[in-house]
């Protein structure tokens, strides 16, 4: 009989921790139901004033982005050839396709609703390094099926010999084979070879020119050096892996998804092309350095940033992993603004004092930026704004256009 009364509490509190799980179940389940998803095609609209900005200061922060755009000739053709070929002599050449950019452009999407628009969203352009974003994503992919089993694990581990050309074999060097996903991913692996025709030191050289064959070697994982022939070896890497085209895994895993249209393409060069499981494959470039990388408008672009905004789900699917984007967001230790390609960090506010800390930018050439800020549940995509602190200065205006601006951290 003592025991009786003892029991009856016993199960009351178990009853009682049940019904708490049960609410707060419902509770998160109701904050799922609540959040916004566009459906393919649409998406839904909402004017500044509804939305808790003000109308005027919005319209003045999109009028002082149009009146920065980047001063880059829009034939992207040329605007290569003018800056990066100007810089590499002998391996500046275009290998991919280029295309005419359209003028200034964006949107803003807040709480999941389109409050600002302008410029021609429609176009689509060359997103140039926004492309590594799409590249690491797929390479995330790879991690979360177990195909990547570790990102610290060497990449040869998971190469054939020879995966590219007949001279291309990309970790058989003893300064090539301690490389590892990290390194690739973080942009710290100090590659050295030859991919595509394009020698690891024609990217962005440096110093008199006939010391760039013979420029310093670094430790893999000790030095950051931003490089896309080193992001087209992560590529080539990652379509072994994958052992389909690249493009392919992103529309079927990604875009389909998350409702992109079906105008956008992810280009490689004219010769990068391999055989692989009897089947003529390209392995796609991870930026338009050399042409090519990912064509896209503005309104898929944000429907992928959305994607982040929103921690990898969309609706019901979880479909980037919440422990990739951690490890995206993540700092490397030789430069604690950039997490994984192309993940632009805004730490210590350094980059965008105007913005967050927690703040977070897919960047490309031109610029082509989406900007994801979780303190307010705020995405912009603004692609041909003008170098310098035009960027800051436009987010920092649109941050001051809301009528109750939380604290940021």
């Amino acid at each position: 009989m003592p025991a009786k009364p003892y029991l009856s509490m016993h199960v009351r509190l178990r009853v009682l921790g049940l019904l708490l799980l049960l609410v707060s179940f419902v509770a998160a389940a109701g904050d799922s139901a609540s959040t916004y998803f566009p459906p393919r095609g649409d998406w839904e609209r909402m004017t500044p004033a509804q939305a808790g900005f003000d109308p005027q200061r919005l319209q003045q922060a999109i009028a002082f982005a149009q009146a920065h755009e980047a001063p880059e000739p829009r034939d992207q053709a040329k605007s290569l050839a003018e800056s990066f070929g100007a810089k590499e002599p002998d391996f500046g050449g275009q290998i991919g396709p280029t295309a005419e950019r359209a003028g200034i452009n964006g949107l803003i999407v807040h709480r999941g609703r389109v409050i600002a628009e302008f410029g021609d969203t429609r176009s689509v352009d060359m997103s140039h390094s926004v492309t590594k974003t799409f590249l690491s994503t797929v390479v995330g992919l790879a991690w979360q099926d177990g195909r990547i089993a570790d990102t610290n694990d060497r990449v040869a581990g998971y190469m054939p010999r020879n995966v590219g050309p007949r001279d291309v074999d990309l970790f058989a060097s003893e300064h090539n084979a301690p490389i590892t996903w990290e390194h690739l991913l973080r942009q710290t692996s100090d590659w050295e070879g030859t991919l595509w025709g394009k020698p690891d030191w024609a990217d962005r050289p440096s110093g008199p020119q006939e010391q760039w064959p013979q420029r310093a070697r670094h430790v893999p994982g000790s030095h950051y050096m931003y490089n896309d022939v080193r992001v087209n070896v992560l590529a080539l890497a990652a379509l072994q892996v994958w052992r389909q085209p690249l493009p392919q895994v992103l529309r079927e895993r990604v875009m389909d998804p998350i409702g992109a249209s079906s105008r956008w393409r992810w280009h490689g060069y004219r010769n990068s092309w391999i055989e692989l499981d009897g089947q003529h494959m390209q392995s796609v470039s991870g930026g338009g350095h050399w042409g090519g990388g990912m064509f896209i408008d503005s309104w898929d672009l944000a429907r992928f940033g959305y994607l982040f905004l929103r921690d990898g789900r969309w609706q019901d699917q979880q479909i980037v992993s919440p422990q990739w984007i951690a490890k995206a967001r993540t700092p490397g230790a030789d430069k604690d603004d950039y997490g994984y390609a192309n993940w632009f960090l805004n730490t210590g506010r350094k980059a965008l004092p105007s913005a967050p800390a927690s703040s977070v930018t897919f960047r490309g050439n031109g610029q082509n930026i989406v900007y994801i800020d979780r303190d307010n549940d705020l995405l912009i995509v603004v692609r041909w704004i003008d170098r310098g602190d035009a960027l800051d200065q436009f987010i920092g205006k649109v941050l001051a256009a809301r009528r109750t601006t939380p604290q940021t951290r």
